[in-house]
């Protein structure tokens, strides 16, 4: 990866874009920003503010069940999540999750993971940028045995040339703060290999470059903005301070339209790669114009997201949750408002179910979901199907703790091979309970999301989830 000096991006932001000036002088009274204009620097910083929200609430958040208590720390949550777990949108409930939260300014983390007996097993990590990569996975034949990766950035201080003594492979990221994700099938219908997956979870372990070869970690104090309850908190409260923080803590290529454009629109408004502190630019942040903003286009995402142009969908599909350089602006917007932090269509495609009749889902009505064998997903490694409601995208609280039906957590095939799959208030009587996920009857909008994981991407453009039928 090139690393590229301040003075050396600027020239190329002056210089990249034809019709694009950026004038970095001091405006003694900056003006307002017309709604197009705000909406452009929205629209270009919405997945930093949702992966800054992100990525400190794993570090720093405690209510978080998979909170690593700080940073170059991991936790592991050796059982599925449940309706508490409201830090980002729709997670999932058909893996188990470990998280190691890296700080890698002051020298590279190492990050040591063992053998799991799974079939379905990916690590992943995104810095603030919500590029994602996927180091390791069981699709290319990791996690049959020990491994340790070294992570670093363009920035970290000390990076050795040669690989320290036992470490396996190196990893640049794009950013200095890294959510580095770990995702296990822990097959909850075999108890002994459930078991044995929860105690290899147990072994992971993160070190700074110093820890691992004996000595002391060399990582220094940071101060961190505040990150929001919501991303449009952010938005509203402390925007241009996060976003200083962001910019100075992640590589952007020059080479990189995107990477140009959302730097020249950040700078208008005093936001400058390398500075300290907010300059006074030559707009003025006006905190409740970019809220409004922020909520009316995470509205929008929403809308596209239900949208029934199959079209649409697909290439949205293929290009979720990629590497930089490997997908586009309108996928990673949409994604950073209805569910950051998510694998690319290598590892697990994320399909939304939708209704015969057109219309949005509802608590309201019961539906069921049927599908003959040829019918089911097309997958190399396993399926589910889990339940949110649509606003925030959290699983639906109920007694009988059931958010998710797939093949992890247990499904009952019919006599042909097929499955009925039913969303009621109530479980219809003969259908089996593993078949059945639960809602409270009221005027709720509801969200049904399929995941296949490893799909078989032969298949994969061609196919799309069987359509809910309504019942009542």
């Amino acid at each position: 990866m090139k690393v590229h000096t301040t003075s050396t991006i600027f020239r190329r932001l002056a210089l990249g874009l034809g019709t694009l000036t950026l004038s970095l002088s001091v405006v003694a009274m900056p003006k307002p920003m017309s709604d197009e204009q705000a909406n452009n620097l929205v629209e270009r910083t919405y997945q930093y503010v949702a992966m800054y929200n992100v990525n400190n609430k794993f570090a720093m958040d405690p209510d978080l069940p998979v909170n690593t208590g700080g940073w170059n720390k991991s936790a592991v949550n050796t059982e599925l999540f449940d309706h508490r777990v409201q830090a980002i949108a729709r997670p999932n409930n058909d893996t188990l999750y470990g998280a190691a939260m890296l700080d890698l300014r002051d020298e590279p983390v190492i990050l040591t993971l063992p053998a799991f007996d799974s079939k379905y097993v990916s690590l992943m990590a995104t810095g603030y940028d919500h590029y994602v990569n996927i180091p390791l996975s069981t699709l290319h034949g990791d996690f049959s045995a020990p491994i340790t990766v070294m992570f670093y950035s363009a920035r970290t201080g000390g990076v050795p040339a040669q690989l320290p003594v036992g470490v396996d492979q190196r990893f640049e990221m794009t950013g200095d703060f890294v959510s580095a994700v770990l995702r296990v099938m822990p097959h909850a219908n075999e108890p002994t290999r459930l078991k044995g997956i929860q105690t290899a979870m147990q072994s992971v372990s993160v070190k700074t470059l110093a820890e691992y070869q004996g000595g002391k970690a060399k990582t220094t104090d940071v101060q961190f903005p505040p990150y929001g309850e919501t991303d449009t908190a952010v938005y509203a409260d402390n925007f241009a301070e996060v976003m200083q923080f962001v910019v100075n803590h992640t590589t952007f290529d020059p080479e990189m339209e995107d990477d140009v454009r959302v730097l020249a629109a950040l700078a208008e408004v005093g936001i400058v790669l390398g500075q300290e502190q907010v300059a006074e630019g030559e707009y003025r942040i006006d905190k409740q114009q970019l809220a409004r903003l922020a909520a009316e286009f995470a509205r929008s995402q929403q809308q596209i997201m239900l949208s029934d142009d199959p079209e649409a969908r697909t290439v949205h599909t293929l290009l979720m949750f990629q590497p930089k350089g490997q997908t586009q602006l309108e996928t990673v917007q949409l994604v950073s408002v209805v569910g950051p932090i998510g694998q690319p269509v290598q590892e697990a495609a994320y399909m939304p179910v939708m209704v015969t009749d057109g219309e949005p889902m509802n608590a309201q009505y019961d539906y069921v979901l049927s599908m003959t064998q040829e019918q089911l997903p097309p997958v190399l490694a396993f399926w589910s199907v889990t339940l949110y409601d649509l606003e925030n995208g959290f699983f639906i609280p109920n007694p009988h703790r059931k958010y998710s039906v797939g093949e992890n957590a247990g499904y009952q095939l019919n006599a042909e091979g097929g499955i009925d799959i039913y969303i009621s208030a109530e479980k219809p009587e003969g259908v089996p309970a593993a078949n059945w996920l639960p809602i409270n009857r009221g005027d709720q909008p509801l969200d049904l999301m399929m995941r296949l994981y490893n799909p078989d991407l032969a298949v994969l453009p061609g196919w799309t989830p069987q359509p809910l039928e309504k019942l009542n």
